[in-house]
């Protein structure tokens, strides 16, 4: 049976001007290169087909989490033409990406982080541990995953409209 593998990446790109981040996978390190949109590769790992699959599901998730929390918290980022916002720093995805990646070498502590991951969309993980619900090993994993999600913009909360400074 042949195995297929896949280049998961970690890229800065731009089009019309705009810079965006973006995590993916492409069956060539060519297709990464070819790629006019696509400035600089961050992250690079050739890994299995379905592992490749599941990590990149895995760092969507915790992304969308993110995105959720600050949409909550009435923080704005731009709406990049595709990818992810230039807002979130380099460093903040990188600690996502390393993460998964990592974790996925362990079968055992991927399905708990997995699984944390999974809570962590319905409720913080923070509640959980002060609460001490979680305890051992998935706690110190949900403080991690927790801390995954602890991006605050530097940045003004939308308030909605602003009243005119004069009438």
């Amino acid at each position: 049976m042949e195995t297929r593998y896949l280049f998961l990446f970690l890229a800065s790109g731009i089009v019309n001007d705009e810079g965006f981040w973006l995590i993916g996978v492409k069956n060539s390190d060519l297709k990464i290169l070819d790629d006019e949109t696509l400035l600089e590769c961050h992250r690079k790992e050739l890994i299995g087909h379905e592992s490749a699959k599941d990590i990149l599901n895995a760092i969507n998730l915790n992304l969308d989490n993110l995105m959720n929390d600050l949409k909550n918290n009435d923080f704005s980022l731009d709406q990049p033409p595709k990818g992810i916002s230039f807002n979130i720093p380099l460093n903040f995805l990188e600690s996502i990406f390393d993460f998964w990646l990592e974790k996925y070498k362990d079968k055992q502590l991927w399905e708990i982080c997995l699984g944390l991951l999974k809570i962590r969309r319905r409720v913080s993980l923070s509640n959980l541990i002060k609460s001490e619900s979680i305890t051992g090993d998935s706690k110190k994993f949900a403080m991690e995953i927790e801390n995954l999600h602890k991006y605050q913009p530097n940045m003004i909360k939308n308030k909605g409209s602003n009243e005119p400074m004069w009438k």
